[in-house]
């Protein structure tokens, strides 16, 4: 692979939350083959506590920088580190989210919330406790015991959510977890991802697709290049929490959203 391919790109400048570096990447770069370079450079620092939105178009990296992150897939180049260490393989304080919820049919929903303590052999009484109060949490007290095909596709994805915050991760990558769902079930599942958020320590990194959802919920939102994805820009989010679905119909989260579009259709 020549060395042009996977040439760096400069470091976005970085905005101060305050508090600890929670993940932080150097040059960061995946390529699955000499033709294929996912991702391409990519320098940035997440502060703990804060949530981060990621947007781009299909193919531009977005996922990828995530697995690297949990450790899922390893790095061709660069660095990425979580707490000070290198990722180099999946981390107990690292939890993640996909597009579908991925329950299994034959188990309750607090059974499959219950999953994480199962892989670990941890399942006791406290472990039971905590799984149902996640659930409470995501909205589905009375609902602990129904099976998925009891439950609707919004209702399946607040069990993976759920499940999500079973793990005690402390650092929540989500993606694309609302993408499949109705635009009405994705507003409320916005509304409630952001209030659990606000009251967990947790540090969250969030693809999307959709721009005024990503401004939404972030204190910041990176955008990325097509492939080779690269780190455009990140755009800071000034608004305070917590923040009602009113807020995207001001013009200072239109102009927001504005400036994030018009950053993406200047590299389409």
């Amino acid at each position: 692979m020549s060395d042009s391919a996977l040439e760096s790109v400069t470091p976005t400048p970085q905005p101060s939350f305050g508090g600890d570096v929670v993940i932080e990447a150097n040059a960061l770069t995946k390529a699955f083959s000499e033709e294929v370079i996912a991702l391409q450079g990519a320098s940035f620092q997440i502060k703990k506590g804060s949530f981060i939105s990621l947007v781009g178009p299909s193919g531009c990296g977005k996922s990828t920088l995530l697995r690297l992150a949990a450790g899922l897939i390893d790095r061709t180049s660069g660095s990425i580190r979580v707490h000070g260490e290198e990722v180099n393989e999946p981390r107990t304080d690292i939890g993640m989210m996909f597009q579908k919820p991925t329950l299994l049919e034959w188990r309750t929903a607090v059974e499959n919330v219950l999953l994480p303590n199962e892989i670990k052999g941890t399942i006791d009484d406290a472990a039971r406790r905590r799984a149902i109060e996640a659930l409470h949490l995501v909205g589905l007290k009375e609902f602990e015991f129904h099976f998925p095909r009891q439950l609707s596709g919004g209702m399946q994805q607040r069990v993976a959510l759920a499940r999500l915050l079973q793990t005690g991760a402390d650092i929540l990558l989500l993606d694309e977890p609302f993408g499949a769902l109705d635009e009405f079930t994705r507003e409320r599942l916005n509304i409630e991802l952001m209030r659990i958020v606000d009251d967990t320590p947790t540090t969250s990194l969030f693809v999307t697709h959709n721009i005024a959802e990503a401004i939404f919920l972030a204190d910041e939102v990176m955008v990325m290049t097509p492939r080779p994805g690269k780190l455009a820009r990140i755009v800071d989010v000034p608004f305070e929490r917590p923040r009602s679905l009113e807020l995207q119909l001001t013009p200072e989260f239109n102009a927001i959203e504005s400036e994030v579009r018009d950053l993406l259709g200047s590299y389409v």
